[in-house]
């Protein structure tokens, strides 16, 4: 596997700016990237350099047939409901907030998250 790749600012800052203005989106930390979630459920995230969308089956399979990738966190173990943006795809403000937005779309359509409750440790 290859080392994972601390985030670079300037592609946080450009995630932060590309869902800042929707509605609903809430941006949390996990494992020190920036995901984005609706209704509890994660929509868009930023790991290492990828940008990672959650798209419906059609246009996920569609984007993959397109030469789009799914992103394996451990080989062998893909993020079954994700594709990565391309890289000219993730650059392109205008390209990068049209994926995020289908997703969010997508993700609009699932049952919302409830919360996990912490347990009280003894």
């Amino acid at each position: 596997m290859a080392p994972w790749r601390k985030l670079k600012p300037d592609l946080v800052d450009r995630f932060h700016e590309t869902v800042a203005p929707i509605d609903g989106l809430v941006v949390r930390k996990m494992f020190g990237s920036p995901v984005g979630f609706v209704n509890g459920n994660m929509a868009a995230t930023l790991i290492q350099d990828t940008f990672l969308v959650r798209l419906s089956q059609p246009e996920r399979q569609e984007r993959l047939d397109a030469g789009w990738s799914r992103f394996e966190p451990m080989p062998g173990r893909p993020m079954r409901e994700y594709v990565a943006l391309p890289e000219d795809v993730a650059a392109d403000p205008v390209q990068a907030r049209e994926w995020i937005d289908r997703a969010v779309d997508y993700v609009r359509t699932l049952p919302p998250k409830e919360p996990k409750v912490r347990k009280k440790r003894a």
